[in-house]
C-alpha cells in the first residue's frame, strides 16, 4: 500500500502533554498496564469519571515514546459529533487531506506501515463511532497499538480491559497533601486520611478537596464534607456508588461556591475546549453577572480548581474538566437559560469568524490562522448548534462559508466540505438567500480543489442562478470567478480567461478587494501563461505581488510567486525561478496549503532538472507524489498543470536512465513533508560545470494527458 503523507509541522514523534505536577501512586496499576500493553494491541482503562483513567494512560504511554512513529493522543471530550471522530484523528496526526476520499481511507493509508501507540481519551459519548474505527485501524495496521481510557469498554475483538479503582487511602492522602502543598505546607494526619476515605479515593474528588485546604483546616474540611454527603445524593438511585460519590463531591464543591461563582460555572459549560477571557466576558456577562466582574469571578473559580489555566500561541486560555463542565451544564439547563447561552456562544464565534475573514487580508494573516486553529472546537460547537437548531440554518450556512479562508488556505478542505455539504442540504433559510449563496460558492471552490468537478459545477451553477434571481451581484461575481477556476483546471483556457476577466471586472465595479479577488488575477495569469501570453501574465502577477506587499497578504502572494517563477523558468532564468519558489514554498508550508506547496515543488523539480541536476529533480518529484495523494486528483488531471512534471520526467529520465530515475523517485517518496520542504529550501543549486543542454519550450497549449505521463517535446506547455 502506498505510504501516505507524514505529519505536518509539529512534534515529530508525539503530541503527549507534559506532566505539570507529580504523579502519585498507581505503582501496581502501571505495572499491570505495562504487561497488558506488551501482550495485546488494544487495551482499555475503564472506570468512573474522575478516577484517574486519563492520567494513568498518559503516564503509561509516556514510557513508549521510543516507538518508531511515536505516541499520539486523541482527545475526544470536546468532539460532539460522531462524524467528526475521524476528522479529529486526522487532525491529531497533523495530516492534511484535500481529497474527496472518506476520512477512514486516509487514516488507513497513513497507518498502514507505521509502528505507533495511539491513546484515545474521553470517548464514552462516541463509543459507537470509535469501536468500528479502532477495529478497522487495528485490522489494517499491524504496527498500531491502541490504549483507550473511558467509562466503558470499546467492545472490540482482542480488547483487554483494565478496571481502575480508587486510590488506596494512603496514596489518596499523599495526593491530597501534594496538591494542597502548592499553596502552603500541609501535613498528613488522620483527618486527611478520613477525608480521602469519605471521598472514596477518587483522584478528581481529592484534587477538588485539596483546593479547599487553602481556606479550611483538615478538621473543618472533614466536618463540611460530612454535612454535604448528608445533604446531596447525586445521580440516579441505580448509579454506581462511586458515580454518586464523584457527583456528590463536585456538587459539594459547587455548593461551596458563591451564587455568582456558580452562575459563571454553569455559563462557562457552553464552551468546548479552551476559551479566552474576551469570550468568557461576552458570552457569560450580563443577567446577574456584569461583564466587568467576569475576570474576578473566573479567578475565584481557578482558585477552587474548577478551571485550569494554560498558555497557548494565542495567549492565556482557560479550560474546564469535562466532568466539571458536564455538572455545570446540568445546572445551566435546570435554570432554563441553556438556549440563550448557546446562542450567545454562537454569536461570539460568528463574530470571531467574521472578523478573522476580514483580517485575513492583512499583515495578521498568520495570526488569524493560529487563532482559528485554537478556536476550532468552539467553532465546531457553534456550527453544530446552527445546523441542528430550528430557524438557525442560515447562520450555519453563513459561518461555514465565512470560514472559507481556513478551509482553503490552511489545509482543511475535507472538514470544510463536511460542514458546507451539511449546510446547503438543509432547508429553512429561504428568507436569508445571501447566506446560502455564500455557502454555495465556497462549496464550489472547495470541491474544485478536491478535484470534484461535478459537485463543484452543480454548486456554482445554483449559486449563479439564485444570485441572478435574488439580485445579489457579489455572489454572482464569486460564482463566475470559481466557474472560471473550474475551466482553468479542466484545460479550457479560453473559457477560463473569459469568465475570470468578467469576475474581476464585476469585483472592481463593486469595490471588492481581498485575497479572493487577487487570487482571481493570479488564476487569470495562469490562463494567459498557458495560452502563450507571458507578458500579460507577468503584468498581472507583478500587480498582485505589489498589492499583497502593501496589505501584508502572504497566502495569495505565494501563488503569484509561483506564476512568476514559471515565467522565469521559461526565460531560462533558473536561479531567479529557484529564489521565487523558495519563498513560495516557505509561505505555503507555513499555512499548511498543500495545493500551493505541491505545485511549487513540482515546478522546482523542473527548474532543478533544467539546472543540470536530474537526480535531485527526480527526488523532488518523488517527494511530491504522496502529497498529491492528500490533495486530490494529481495535478487536477490537467494537461497544462501536468506539463512541468512530464517535461521533468522526460529530461531527468533520459539523463539518469530508468533504473536510477526510479531509485531517486523512491528516495523522494520516503521523505516526510517536512523533510521534503527542508530539502527544497536547503541551498541554491547553480548549474554544474558541464551542465547538459536542456530545452525550455515556449508556453503554449498542451495536450491533455494523465498526470505524470511522458510528453513529447513539442507537446509540453513550458
Amino acid at each position: 500500500m502506498r505510504r501516505s503523507q507524514r505529519p505536518l509541522p509539529g512534534p515529530p514523534s508525539s503530541n503527549l502533554p507534559l506532566e505539570l505536577d507529580t504523579f502519585v501512586g498507581r505503582t501496581t496499576e502501571l505495572a499491570e498496564l505495562a504487561a497488558l500493553m506488551g501482550a495485546a494491541r488494544l487495551i482499555t482503562v475503564v472506570g468512573p469519571g474522575g478516577v484517574g483513567k486519563s492520567r494513568l494512560a498518559l503516564r503509561a504511554a509516556g514510557v513508549r515514546r521510543g516507538q518508531a512513529d511515536g505516541v499520539w493522543l486523541l482527545e475526544l471530550a470536546s468532539v460532539r459529533e460522531a462524524d467528526l471522530v475521524e476528522h479529529a484523528l486526522i487532525e491529531t496526526f497533523g495530516l492534511t487531506d484535500h481529497t474527496g476520499r472518506p476520512p477512514r481511507s486516509v487514516l488507513l493509508d497513513h497507518l498502514a506501515d507505521r509502528e505507533l501507540l495511539l491513546v484515545i481519551d474521553g470517548f464514552e459519548h462516541l463509543a459507537d463511532a470509535c469501536g468500528p474505527l479502532v477495529r478497522d485501524l487495528l485490522r489494517r495496521s499491524p504496527g498500531l497499538t491502541v490504549l483507550a481510557a473511558g467509562r466503558r469498554a470499546l467492545n472490540v475483538e482482542g480488547e483487554r480491559v483494565l478496571a481502575l479503582g480508587p486510590l488506596p487511602e494512603r496514596d489518596a492522602a499523599a495526593l491530597l497533601v501534594e496538591r494542597a502543598a502548592l499553596t502552603g505546607p500541609v501535613a498528613e494526619d488522620d483527618a486527611l486520611v478520613e477525608v480521602c476515605r469519605r471521598l472514596d479515593g477518587i483522584p478528581l474528588a481529592v484534587e477538588l478537596a485539596a483546593g479547599r485546604l487553602r481556606a479550611l483546616s483538615p478538621e473543618q474540611l472533614l466536618e463540611r464534607l460530612d454535612d454535604r454527603f448528608a445533604l446531596l445524593t447525586g445521580g440516579s438511585t441505580g448509579a454506581l456508588p462511586r458515580h454518586q460519590t464523584l457527583r456528590t463531591t463536585i456538587g459539594w464543591s459547587h455548593e461551596l461556591c458563591s451564587p455568582v461563582q456558580r452562575l459563571l460555572w454553569s455559563r462557562l459549560s457552553v464552551f468546548s475546549g479552551p476559551f479566552d477571557l474576551d469570550a468568557a466576558e461576552y458570552v457569560c456577562g450580563g443577567h446577574g453577572l456584569p461583564s466587568e466582574d467576569v475576570l474576578d469571578v473566573l479567578g475565584e473559580l481557578l482558585d477552587r480548581s474548577v478551571l485550569t489555566r494554560e498558555e497557548s500561541p494565542t495567549g492565556v486560555r482557560y479550560r474546564m474538566l469535562d466532568t466539571v463542565r458536564a455538572y455545570g451544564g446540568e445546572w445551566l439547563e435546570s435554570t432554563g437559560d441553556g438556549g440563550r447561552m448557546r446562542r450567545r456562544h454562537r454569536d461570539w464565534y460568528m463574530g470571531l469568524a467574521t472578523w478573522c475573514e476580514l483580517d485575513w487580508f492583512s499583515p495578521r494573516q498568520a495570526a488569524v490562522a493560529t487563532r482559528i486553529e485554537s478556536e476550532l472546537p468552539n467553532l465546531r460547537t457553534a456550527l453544530e448548534f446552527c445546523l441542528t437548531e430550528p430557524e438557525e440554518t442560515h447562520l450555519g450556512q453563513y459561518l461555514a462559508g465565512t470560514l472559507w479562508f481556513y478551509w482553503v488556505g490552511c489545509g482543511r478542505l475535507a472538514e470544510g466540505r463536511h460542514w458546507l455539504d451539511r449546510s446547503v442540504e438543509l432547508d429553512g433559510a429561504e428568507d436569508y438567500p445571501e447566506s446560502r449563496l455564500k455557502a454555495l460558492w465556497v462549496l464550489g471552490y472547495v470541491a474544485i480543489l478536491q478535484g470534484d468537478t461535478v459537485d463543484a459545477l452543480a454548486a456554482l451553477q445554483e449559486c449563479r442562478d439564485e444570485a441572478d434571481r435574488t439580485g445579489n451581484p457579489l455572489a454572482a461575481a464569486y460564482a463566475i470567478h470559481r466557474t472560471g477556476c473550474l475551466a482553468l483546471i479542466s484545460d479550457d483556457m479560453e473559457r477560463a480567461e473569459l469568465l475570470i476577466r468578467e469576475a474581476i471586472e464585476r469585483y472592481r465595479e463593486l469595490g471588492e478587494l481581498n485575497s479572493n479577488v487577487l487570487m482571481g488575477q493570479v488564476e487569470l495569469a495562469m490562463s494567459l501563461v498557458f495560452q502563450g501570453d507571458l507578458a500579460g501574465a507577468l503584468r498581472l502577477c507583478e500587480e498582485v505581488e505589489e498589492i499583497c506587499r502593501e496589505h501584508g497578504e502572504r497566502w495569495t502572494r505565494a501563488y503569484a510567486l509561483y506564476v512568476l517563477a514559471y515565467a522565469a523558468w521559461t526565460r531560462g532564468e533558473f536561479v531567479h525561478a529557484r529564489a521565487l519558489l523558495r519563498e513560495c514554498i516557505t509561505i505555503d508550508h507555513a499555512f499548511h496549503d498543500l495545493v500551493g506547496l505541491v505545485l511549487a515543488i513540482e515546478l522546482l523539480a523542473l527548474v532543478t532538472a533544467s539546472e543540470g541536476d536530474p537526480a535531485e529533480a527526480a527526488v523532488l518529484q518523488g517527494a511530491a507524489e504522496p502529497v498529491w495523494g492528500s490533495v486530490g486528483l494529481p495535478l487536477f488531471g490537467s494537461g497544462y498543470f501536468s506539463s512541468p512534471r512530464a517535461l521533468c520526467q522526460q529530461q531527468a529520465g533520459e539523463l539518469l536512465g530508468r533504473a536510477r530515475y526510479e531509485k531517486c523517485i523512491a528516495k523522494g517518496k520516503a521523505l516526510t513533508l517536512d523533510e521534503a520542504v527542508e530539502r527544497a529550501l536547503a541551498s541554491q543549486r547553480p548549474p554544474a560545470p558541464h551542465t547538459p543542454q536542456v530545452s525550455v519550450p515556449r508556453p503554449g497549449r498542451a495536450t491533455r494527458k494523465p498526470a505524470g505521463s511522458p510528453t513529447k517535446g513539442g507537446e509540453a506547455a513550458g
